[in-house]
């Protein structure tokens, strides 16, 4: 059996077309800061070397992924290009690619 959710891949244009979910999607503190520091090293590469990351997150309309380069961090939310945004509390984890 899968136990591994399914995330869709979206371009990063279409990330305001979703509704994000209003909880924290992340239980365990631990969790929450080990996110905080992947996307504030995330931030770091985008701007300095342009390395591009996957951001799964959580919509009511379902899972979402996204491969993007971050160009701000702050408590609340995350900026890509475009100045699209992405609250921090429904990103379930970040990749490096």
């Amino acid at each position: 059996m899968n136990t591994n959710p399914t995330f869709e891949i979206i371009n990063k244009e279409d990330v305001p077309k979703y509704h994000f979910v209003s909880y924290d999607v992340l239980d365990h503190e631990e969790d929450r800061n080990a996110r905080t520091e992947a996307l504030q090293k995330a931030m770091i590469l985008g701007n300095s070397d342009h390395v591009k990351i996957k951001i799964f997150f959580m919509t009511h309309e379902g899972l979402k992924e996204v491969e993007t380069t971050v160009w701000a961090a702050t408590d609340q939310s995350v900026v890509l290009k475009g100045a699209v945004s992405v609250p921090i509390h429904a990103i379930t984890r970040i990749e490096y690619l």
